[in-house]
């Protein structure tokens, strides 16, 4: 059985209100039908998936899980929210953050590139966790030249001053004197830690973009700031990927 909510909270997480605030002014006008009745009492609590709410005549069909895709844009900061700068949340329809989606990890505010959000916390965990063995992949590009010998340093982990990085891949596209353009596939991903590894072997990252998590790959067509939900295949992907069975709405 799914989450109990109240009706003016469902009619967030449905996306059909910005607000509480508008959601209990549109059921205290009588806007709200419940099973074919209509009902006043934003506090009503329902179970969403015995339930068929309405609003102005419109059904609106519930939907547990929520997997979005993102291209973050560089200058954004990944969290759920801050007084003083633009979120990732701030790109997003309010209904994302009614249903309770979070990013399953962060990017760096000057990084930019695919971020998953999700209102599975399991999904998360095994994202993030370097024993499920899900890689993300970057576009770095750095300030030097790179050859064989950082492929060597980066598979062999890259020891840094509070931890040695798991071996990564580091495949080298372009590389000329004054600076280099490379493919970085991590297990983890700890605070700047794609930056630091390259500074270990003395290069400054001056571009860095995530293309993949797992199977899950940036959309092309999305432009920096723009988003989308989940495929069904790609949801089934990434389930599969970390091990999860596939959710059922």
């Amino acid at each position: 059985m799914a989450e109990r909510l109240r009706l003016d909270k469902l009619l967030c997480y449905l996306g059909a209100a910005d607000t509480r605030s508008a959601a209990r002014d549109a059921v205290r006008a009588g806007r709200a039908w419940v099973n074919g009745v209509a009902e006043r009492d934003p506090g009503r609590v329902l179970d969403p998936t015995q339930t068929q709410v309405s609003l102005d005549g419109e059904p609106l069909a519930y939907r547990r899980w929520r997997h979005v895709m993102l291209h973050k844009p560089a200058g954004v900061i990944t969290a759920a929210r801050d007084p003083r700068a633009a979120t990732v949340m701030d790109l997003l329809p309010a209904l994302y953050a009614a249903c309770g989606c979070l990013p399953a990890g962060r990017l760096d505010k000057d990084t930019e590139g695919l971020l998953l959000l999700t209102n599975d916390g399991a999904l998360t965990h095994r994202v993030l966790s370097p024993r499920t063995g899900i890689t993300k992949c970057y576009l770095a590009e750095v300030n030097g030249p790179l050859d064989t010998d950082d492929v060597l340093a980066f598979a062999q982990g890259i020891t840094l001053t509070d931890f040695t990085a798991l071996p990564a891949t580091l495949t080298i596209l372009e590389s000329q004197p004054d600076g280099a353009r490379a493919l970085c596939k991590v297990q983890e991903g700890k605070y700047h830690q794609v930056k630091r590894m390259f500074g270990a072997r003395g290069r400054a990252v001056t571009y860095l973009k995530r293309l993949s998590i797992g199977p899950l790959a940036l959309d092309n067509a999305l432009e920096p700031g723009a988003y989308r939900e989940l495929t069904p295949e790609e949801v089934a992907a990434l389930y599969t990927a970390t091990g999860l069975p596939i959710p059922k709405e």
